[in-house]
This record gives C-alpha cells, sequence and structure tokens, in this order.
C-alpha cells in the first residue's frame, strides 16, 4: 500500500507540473459555457401532443408593478441590499459552475441582470437540490435559482416568480433500444430520473412507474450510456448537451406541459420580494437582455402559446431558431456521421481522461483539499472531545449519566449522515444566523462532530473496557483514589489500544465532509468531492471524480500507515541498539570500582 501510496503521489506531482501549462485551460467542450446560436434548436420532431398541458396557465399575473414603485428596503431580504440566491452547479446550461470557479448558467445570469435593474447586489451559493425549497422556506436563501418547474405540491412550500423558461421532458434511450416513447415504458424498464425533479415526479405520478433514481444528471446518464438503465427521463436542454458524437444514444420523445414553467423560488409569505423578482423580469425583457442571454445560453424555439414575464410583457425579439437548427444539421450532415464508441473506448473516455485530470488537479489541491482538511480537522477534534465525554459517562456508576450517552450514542449512530446534517444545518442554523451570519460551513463541521462522537464514544468505551481490571486495582493500591487511577492508568491504555479504530473513523471523516453540500456552500467553500463534481458537470466526463478520489487516497493511505507506525511503537517499544563496546567496558570498569 505505501507503494501504491508513492505512485499516486508521483502521478499527482506530475499531473500538477502539466496542469500549469496552457493545456489547463477550459476544456474544449465546456458545457457551463453559452452554446450560442450553433447549438440552435427548432421544436421537437418527437414531440408528445397527448403529454401537453391542457389547463390553463393559473399564476402568470397579468402585469407588475413598475420598477420605480419597489421600495427595496421592505424586500425582506436576508442582508439588506443583497439577494442571497442557492442554485445548483450541475444541471448546465442552466445552471452551474465554469472553469473560473463561478456560478453561471441561463438562469443565473438572468437572476444576475433582473437584480441588477433591482439595485441589488447578489450571491450565489452551491446546495443540492433535495434541499433548496426547504431552504428558502426556511430562510436560507432568498431565492431558489434551478430552473424549478412549478407545481402544484412545491406552491404549497415556496412561492414563485413568473415563469422565464419552459422545460421539455426529453426520453433518452439506446440508440438500439424498442423504446420509441413515453407509452412505451412499463414496470419492467428500469427509467432513470434525478432524485426530486419534476421529471421524477412525472415518472412516479403520470406514468406510475417506480424509477431509478440518481443525485445528478451526469451520472444518470453515464449509467444509460453503460446499460445499468434501460431509459432516462431528463430536461430537454441537460439532455441535448448531455449527447456527444459518437454516444449510442438518442432522445426518442419530448413532452411539454406548458402549465408548469420554470420560476424562481421565493419563501412564501415574501410578496415584496416576488413582486420585484416580476417586475425585473418584465424589465430585462423590455429592453432585450433575456433575448441577448437566451440566444447566448438556450437558443431553442419557444413553443406555441408561451412566453416568458407577465402576460402583459413583450414577446422577447429572437431569431428564427428554426432555421438556423436547419441550417446547423446541414453542416453536421456535410461533416459525415461520427461512429459510435467501442465499449473500452466509451470507458477511457468517461473515467480516464487525462486532460481533465491535469485540469482538476489544480482546483482540488487549491480549493478542495484545504476545505476538506479544515471540516476533518475541525470535526474530528471537536467529535474526539465529545466521543471521550461519552465513554466516560457510558462506563459511569451513575446511571444519571450512563442513560443520556447511550441514548445520545442510539440517536446519533442511528440516524442517517445526511439528516443529521440538514436537521443542524436547517434546523439550528436559523436560530444562530446571527452568530454564523448565515454561513452553514461551521454548522456543517458542528454537525458531523456530532456525528462521529457516537461512533468514537464507543470505541474510546471499548478500549477502556478492555483493559484488565488488574490495572485499576494496582493504581488504587498504590494510594491513586478512582478518577486518578482512571485519568493516569486505565484511560491512557484503552486510548493506545483503539488508535487505529480512530483512525478510521477520522478517514470516514474525511470522506463524509463532501456531505456538507447539502448546506449551501459558496464556491470557495468546495471540498473535494464538489470540486470534482462541478468539473464533472463542465463537461458531462467523470474523470474528475476518480481525480478526487485519488486525492482523497492520498490523504487516507498515509494516515493508516501512520497510525499502524505509531501503534507499532507504543505497543513494542524503540528497537534496542547494540552497545559500542568501549561505552561497554567503560560502564563495566565503573560498576567494579
Amino acid at each position: 500500500m505505501t507503494a501504491v501510496a508513492g505512485v499516486l503521489l508521483v502521478t499527482l506531482a506530475g499531473m500538477l507540473a502539466l496542469g500549469t501549462g496552457p493545456s489547463a485551460a477550459a476544456p474544449e467542450n465546456d458545457l457551463c459555457s453559452p452554446p450560442g446560436p450553433a447549438a440552435a434548436t427548432a421544436l421537437p420532431p418527437k414531440l408528445s401532443t397527448a403529454q401537453q398541458g391542457a389547463s390553463s396557465d393559473r399564476y402568470t399575473t397579468p402585469n407588475v408593478r413598475p420598477l420605480d414603485g419597489i421600495d427595496r428596503t421592505r424586500l425582506g431580504l436576508i442582508t439588506p441590499g443583497k439577494l442571497s440566491v442557492g442554485t445548483l452547479s450541475d444541471a448546465p446550461p442552466s445552471i452551474c459552475v465554469n472553469s473560473q470557479g463561478a456560478f453561471t448558467g441561463f438562469d443565473n445570469e438572468l437572476l444576475r441582470a433582473v437584480a441588477a435593474k433591482l439595485g441589488l447586489q447578489i450571491e450565489f451559493t452551491g446546495t443540492e437540490f433535495a434541499g433548496l425549497l426547504a431552504q428558502v422556506a426556511n430562510g436560507r436563501f432568498d431565492v431558489g435559482s434551478s430552473n424549478i418547474t412549478t407545481t402544484d405540491a412545491r406552491r404549497q412550500l415556496v412561492g414563485f416568480t413568473n415563469g422565464y423558461d419552459f422545460g421539455y421532458f426529453s426520453l433518452v434511450v439506446p440508440s438500439n433500444s424498442a423504446i420509441g416513447s413515453f407509452t412505451d415504458l412499463n414496470s419492467g424498464t428500469r427509467v432513470g430520473v434525478v432524485q426530486g425533479t419534476v421529471q421524477d415526479e412525472y415518472v412516479v405520478n403520470e406514468l406510475h412507474l417506480d424509477p431509478v433514481k440518481f443525485p445528478d444528471y451526469n451520472t444518470a446518464y453515464a449509467n444509460l450510456k453503460s446499460g445499468q438503465i434501460d431509459a432516462w427521463v431528463a430536461p430537454s436542454a441537460q439532455a441535448v448537451g448531455a449527447i456527444k458524437p459518437g454516444d449510442a444514444t438518442t432522445i426518442a420523445q419530448n413532452t411539454f406541459s406548458l402549465n408548469n414553467f420554470a420560476a424562481w423560488a421565493v419563501r412564501k409569505d415574501n410578496q415584496p420580494l416576488i413582486d420585484a423578482l416580476n417586475a425585473g423580469l418584465d424589465a430585462v425583457i423590455a429592453d432585450g437582455t433575456y433575448a441577448r442571454l437566451y440566444e447566448d445560453w438556450v437558443p431553442r424555439e419557444l413553443p406555441p402559446g408561451w412566453k416568458p414575464g407577465s402576460k402583459s410583457a413583450p414577446l422577447p425579439e429572437l431569431p428564427d431558431f428554426a432555421a438556423i437548427a436547419a441550417q446547423n444539421a446541414d453542416n453536421r450532415a456535410d461533416n459525415g456521421g461520427v461512429e459510435p464508441k467501442s465499449t473500452l473506448r466509451q470507458l477511457k473516455d468517461t473515467f480516464f481522461d487525462w486532460e481533465l485530470y491535469k485540469q482538476a488537479f489544480p482546483d482540488l489541491i487549491k480549493t478542495g483539499l484545504p476545505n476538506t482538511l479544515i471540516l476533518a480537522v475541525v470535526s474530528g477534534v471537536l467529535g474526539t472531545v465529545i466521543g471521550m465525554l461519552l465513554a466516560v459517562a457510558g462506563i459511569s456508576r451513575t446511571r444519571w449519566l450512563r442513560w443520556p450517552a447511550r441514548v445520545y450514542t442510539d440517536i446519533f449512530r442511528g440516524l442517517p449522515a445526511v439528516v443529521i446534517i440538514l436537521l443542524i444545518g436547517l434546523g439550528v442554523g436559523p436560530v444562530v444566523k446571527e452568530l454564523t451570519g448565515n454561513n452553514p460551513y461551521w454548522l456543517g463541521a458542528v454537525a458531523l462532530a456530532l456525528l462521529s462522537s457516537a461512533y468514537i464514544g464507543e470505541i474510546f468505551r471499548s478500549g477502556i473496557q478492555s483493559v484488565e481490571p488488574g490495572q485499576l486495582e494496582a493504581a488504587r493500591a498504590i494510594g491513586f483514589g478512582y478518577r486518578q487511577a482512571m485519568t493516569l492508568v486505565v484511560i491512557p491504555q484503552g486510548v493506545r489500544r483503539v488508535l487505529p479504530a480512530l483512525m478510521n473513523q477520522f478517514i470516514a471523516l474525511i470522506k463524509d465532509s463532501s456531505l456538507i453540500y447539502f448546506l449551501g456552500l459558496l464556491a470557495s467553500q468546495r471540498e473535494l468531492f464538489a470540486v470534482g463534481r462541478d468539473l464533472n458537470a463542465q463537461t458531462g466526463n467523470l474523470s474528475p471524480l476518480v481525480a478526487a478520489g485519488l486525492v482523497y487516497l492520498l490523504l487516507t493511505v498515509p494516515l493508516t500507515h501512520l497510525v499502524n507506525y505509531i501503534d507499532s511503537r507504543l505497543r513494542t517499544g524503540r528497537k534496542e541498539e547494540p552497545i559500542d563496546p568501549v561505552e561497554q567496558a567503560v560502564i563495566t570498569e565503573g560498576r567494579g570500582a
């Protein structure tokens, strides 16, 4: 294993050296950059008319307040003058982190323009979609920006602005699949969706199927390409962006619901902010900003009967995307088709793209590694202190100490780590936001500490109870009190015996630090896995995640061998060295005298 760590270290150093040159620039196919008119698409040719929403739009406002009628002091913002936005990093071109580490995408750039119209600063924070709406409802963010489809169920939790985008659902299947439409899906079909999305709801509630749920779009698509699922129901923009030349996949059919547009989420009782964002949206539509951003980021033909903004907003002046798409198709036809990749080539390109390794490592070392170490060390030290207290309380002769320690241990060992992190971050966070500045970074470290302390306490307890009773008796025999004997004799021996187990727990903490992303972090606070995932989202390739895994190995393998070395030294002591003959003679002569 030491040799493996050495090889990894040499590989990493070489890649870092290579990554400092021009090749370390943004990837050629950065999905988190404006694709421009070259990516223009017309109305989907395989649009399912049976699935189109027939109900009228009940939510778009007839008009909006004029901008000069918006009172910016009554918007209910967490920080006056600043719009705090929760967003995602893994769904380009709508929302993503670009190669410069900035949150961008059509949704976020449009919101940035709206904030400028309102005279507000804006701050984007990355989080997971599963917790985004709850974080908006609880006041963690002022706005949720994640191409959120406005379903009736979601309106029970948060309020929404007028729509700024629409969304097709695309049914993506292997090129040789017998599945040609949504009606071909049945209980025997493994259908992939991203958990918590409107596609998840659609497959469950409309198609009445049990889908395979994934945490992000790239993982879902990778499973489709590898044959682990039979079909993928995805937002059209993500589906089109994910499919690359040579991929043996195709979009079998699309569907569209007029009643469920995409909008920004706002706390349900904050109508002034909803009104202000609606006014700003109409303003950027009127001055042409919307059309410019739309053409750059999501150049696709608007469906009949839909337009962004209020009902009184002007229709954006957009190019003829259908004609541009037809011209682009002709150009691609002139260039000839691309042969599908072999399985081995697909595996290599997906997991072992060396150029992406070189690009990933500088960010992993500069941003991800320090944050991972800070979270792990802080939570590890705090968890060790609490764990020792739990261990001592757990073996106490007083039941008023034993019982609370046991209840605490059972709860924190029994609950999933994500639940504990969300309970601390979203439950305690609003209470102490004046102290934390509404930044959950340190709350995440506390949550990890509370989680780890339950395990560390049991490790300490088992180590202490493994010490022979004679040790305590001998200490008491020479005049030590119970507390002195435990503190100076029994506990040190118990701790020494469980050092390997403690190091295993610290290694688990290093990896669990990736779960803090659920609470929402700034781009500068991302840990190793989040950095790898962001580049994964930019490129649609899983190589950056493998690169992050290599850095985790570089951390954990040396730590494992270090603790084994320390444990061995503590058990055997320092190796005796032979005494020099001259020195031995002097010692012997001295004794004879």
